[in-house]
């Protein structure tokens, strides 16, 4: 009984994310205004990190915390808010291809349900959920530094060229 109330209440939270993560991604897509847009896609982050936990990939929810709402969101808003002070320019974006859209997501959509439904998933209760900020660091720290330093290296030189540019 415990087992079952305990999926009841983990099926429950993932539907909880997963509703907050489709309809903040909605706002973010058909609101007409850019401000809403960016507050919208906080909670879209905010969704996939809850999601991210509820897989056990604590290191993927911490990232997505940390690298897209603490910058690139941030960046998106300061940038929308600076912007926003300019008289002559209009910030609302434009929904005017709605229909081809909604063809193009529902035939996405089509496709990725039909080959969910053809696929056999995998039973049983699977490996338990557990921390792998630990292993995940191993790794980049031992077997993997080399390619680990280079994407910083990588990282540090596609910074410079977009200052040098600005």
């Amino acid at each position: 009984r415990r087992a079952r109330d305990a999926m009841t209440g983990e099926a429950i939270t993932f539907y909880v994310f997963a509703t907050v993560t489709v309809a903040s991604a909605a706002i973010v897509v058909l609101a007409r205004s850019l401000i809403y847009s960016a507050f919208a896609l906080l909670f879209t982050f905010f969704g996939v990190a809850g999601l991210y936990v509820l897989l056990g990939a604590d290191f993927l929810a911490a990232t997505q915390l940390l690298i897209y709402v603490g910058g690139i969101l941030v960046l998106l808003l300061f940038g929308v808010m600076l912007t926003h002070k300019l008289y002559d320019l209009d910030l609302r974006s434009e929904t005017t291809q709605f229909l081809p859209g909604a063809i193009v997501s529902l035939g996405l959509f089509a496709v990725l349900a039909f080959t969910a439904w053809r696929t056999e998933w995998a039973g049983g209760a699977g490996r338990p959920p557990s921390a792998t900020t630990r292993e995940i660091g191993q790794l980049f720290m031992g077997r993997y530094l080399l390619p680990f330093e280079a994407a910083s290296i990588l990282l540090l030189v596609a910074l410079m060229g977009a200052a040098m540019i600005v």
